[in-house]
Order: structure tokens, then C-alpha cells, then sequence
């Protein structure tokens, strides 16, 4: 149980009732497309097959935050929504060659809410197909998941793959096989020792050998500002990608490892108000922040605080939406994104908005307000 002050209860509700008052509107509007930005404060489309578009790994983020919008409504405009976006990732069955390790964030946040939320039999397919498709990534050899296709990436890993384990510990209870989880916990175990520094900063890429298991052979750049440095969102994948399977599993090294991580994002962020820069580590000028990266660690250290009982995770996280809110969310129906200030990378797509800072920032005011849905 969270234990909010009345103050904070008073703040959650107030911008609960914002992001409804919005989203009422915005989920009608763009119910026929998959957005990943805006443009003029219209939403973009990236249900496109001829142009690839559909192919984008945010494509399951619309999807998701419209079920998190349901299953809190019971609004059935947000089932519509959600349904509509998930019939379109069906085309990307029809391409191998355009699916990587991101199936878990494509179709565990649609069909797979979608299945649990409804009982549809038809997204329980959808969610089983994408567990096969992330388990056959799986090198025995080298002992990791290979998140790319691309020429020379062979054997690389990423920290944010953790957020797609969630797809293989879901195909393990429903079928009762722990192959799926015995993956993706090789990946978490993985990560815990090759993404993660002594000081609880994360390597976004590491470069592993294909023929021999646990062997790191060099360190890709990625996207902060340089591979030793400490990409901000990668921080926050790590807080909520390792809590979340601590969650799935009951290691306790994976709760130590998003405590490690955890602690590394709140003494970075102290230094900016609150506000996440694209990378902790890079030179002072120029600024560029990331509001994605703050809703997304708020998410993981609401579990923290969930799981260990510490007030101080809590008021971490209501920190980072305080400042979110402040900052960087716009309720205007005159724009289509909840949330500006979104960065890509440090190099690209600097203070944008990008639908999962939406998702994440509903996500974690929803944790506060109670709901007992866990998504992942």
C-alpha cells in the first residue's frame, strides 16, 4: 500500500482529471492511427506499411496507455482505440525481417493488455506468437538475446530490452513452461553484470561474443552522449526493468540491482530539480532534457516503494511527476501529446513529444491513484 499525504492525493487527482478531460478527447481524435509524435500538435500516424513506418518499436505505447484508460474508465472509446491500434501491428507478422526484440513492447502493451483485460482469445495469439519470435533471439552460444538484425550488431545487447522480458515471464505462467522465463532471466542476469557499473550508472550497448557465453568484446555507442557516459532513459529502463522482474521472479539480486539503479537516477536528478537531462554524464552545455526518462524511472520507484516499504521512493517519484507536470505536460486539446520535452537520443529528436512519455506518466499517476493493473 502507498501511503500519500493528503496533499499528494490532492495532486494525483487533480492531474488524473486533466489526463482524462484530455485523453476523452484525444483517444476519439486519433483513434484510427498510431502516434508517435506531434506535429503542429497533431498527432502523427505510423500505421503506414509502405513506408515502414508500422514497424516503428513504439508502436505498441498508444495501444497501451488506451487499455491503462479502460481498465480506469471502464470508457469503452478507449477499448476501440486500443483494439483499432492493435489489428494494425498484425501487418508486421507478415514481415520476419522487420521483427527484433521490441515484439515485447509492440504487443505486450496491446494484444497482451488486451488479453488480460478482456479474456480475447484472438490477442492471447497475437501475445504467444511475439513470446516465440523474442525466444527464437536467443544465442545459446553467447548466452544473450540479440536485440538487432542489423549488419554488425550480431552481438549486441541493450538495457532496454529488459522491459521486453515482461512478454517471456507472461508466455511461462500461461503455458506453464519455464523456458521462456529461463531467457529472460539469462538477459536480466546478463545486464546485472555487463550494463551495470560499480557506481549504478548504466552502459546502454554492450558488444558480446557470438561462440562464447559471457564474453563482453566492446561497447557500441548508444544513444547518450558517449558509451561511457549515462544515457538517462537507459537509467530509467534499468530502475524499471529490473524491478519489474524482481517483481516476475522473486530474485532478490534483481531488487538490489534496481535499488543500485534507482539510487544512481534520484542523486543525478536532484542536481537538475527534478528535471532529467538526455545523459548524466555529458558536458554541462548545452541542456537537453528528457521528460520520458522521468515518467518512465517514476513508474519503477513506485514498485520500489510498493516492495520495500521505503517512503523515500515514493516521494522520489512524486518528485519527478511534480516536476513533470510542471514542466513539461500540456493538458490543451489544442495539443494532442501529454507530455513535451521528450529526447530521443542525445544527437536526435531533442525536446519532442513522444507517446511513451504518455504512457509512462499515466502509468505512474494511475499507481498512485490505486490501480492495482499491472500492465507489464
Amino acid at each position: 500500500m502507498l501511503n500519500l499525504s493528503c496533499e499528494d492525493k490532492r495532486f494525483v487527482e487533480e492531474v488524473w482529471q486533466k489526463i482524462k478531460a484530455k485523453l476523452e478527447v484525444t483517444t476519439v481524435k486519433s483513434r484510427d492511427k498510431i502516434p508517435y509524435t506531434t506535429h503542429d500538435g497533431v498527432h502523427d500516424n505510423q500505421a503506414d506499411l509502405e513506408k515502414g513506418f508500422i514497424y516503428l518499436w513504439t508502436n505498441g505505447f498508444w495501444a497501451g496507455l488506451n487499455w491503462l484508460m479502460y481498465n480506469e474508465t471502464k470508457n469503452e472509446n478507449f477499448m476501440l482505440t486500443a483494439k483499432s491500434s492493435e489489428k494494425h501491428l498484425d501487418r508486421i507478422f507478415q514481415n520476419v525481417f522487420r521483427m527484433d526484440h521490441d515484439v515485447g513492447f509492440l504487443w505486450h502493451l496491446s494484444a497482451g493488455a488486451s488479453y488480460r483485460l478482456t479474456g480475447d482469445e484472438t490477442s492471447l495469439q497475437r501475445e504467444l506468437l511475439a513470446s516465440m519470435i523474442l525466444s527464437s533471439r536467443y544465442n545459446p552460444d553467447g548466452n544473450f538475446i540479440r536485440v538487432w538484425d542489423k549488419k554488425g550488431a550480431d552481438g549486441w545487447t541493450i538495457i532496454d530490452c529488459l522491459m521486453n522480458l515482461n512478454l517471456l515471464y507472461f508466455a511461462s505462467e500461461k503455458w506453464g513452461d519455464n523456458r521462456f522465463k529461463s531467457i529472460a532471466m539469462r538477459y536480466a542476469d546478463m545486464a546485472m553484470r555487463d550494463h551495470i557499473r560499480e557506481d549504478g550508472s548504466v552502459i546502454h550497448v554492450v558488444e558480446h561474443a557470438l561462440d562464447k557465453p559471457d564474453t563482453v568484446v566492446g561497447y557500441p555507442q548508444g544513444q547518450g552522449y558517449s558509451p561511457d557516459s549515462a544515457w538517462s532513459r537507459g537509467q530509467a529502463w534499468a530502475v524499471y526493468g529490473f524491478i519489474l522482474s524482481y517483481i516476475h521472479t522473486g530474485k532478490e539480486e534483481y531488487l538490489q540491482t534496481a535499488l543500485k539503479t534507482a539510487g544512481y537516477f534520484i542523486s543525478e536528478v536532484k542536481k537538475t530539480n527534478y528535471l532529467p537531462v538526455v545523459d548524466f554524464k555529458a558536458p554541462k552545455e548545452p541542456v537537453y532534457y528528457d521528460s520520458t526518462a522521468g515518467a518512465i524511472a517514476a513508474c519503477g520507484l513506485i514498485e520500489i516503494a510498493k516492495i520495500t516499504g521505503k517512503s523515500k521512493y515514493l516521494e522520489e517519484a512524486l518528485n519527478l511527476l511534480k516536476a513533470i507536470d510542471k514542466n513539461f505536460a500540456s493538458y490543451s486539446l489544442d495539443e494532442d501529446a501529454l507530455l513535451l520535452m521528450g529526447s530521443e537520443s542525445y544527437r536526435k529528436g531533442i525536446h519532442v513529444p513522444i507517446i511513451y512519455g504518455d504512457f509512462f506518466f499515466v502509468e505512474a499517476i494511475l499507481k498512485l491513484k490505486g490501480s492495482k493493473f499491472l500492465i507489464w
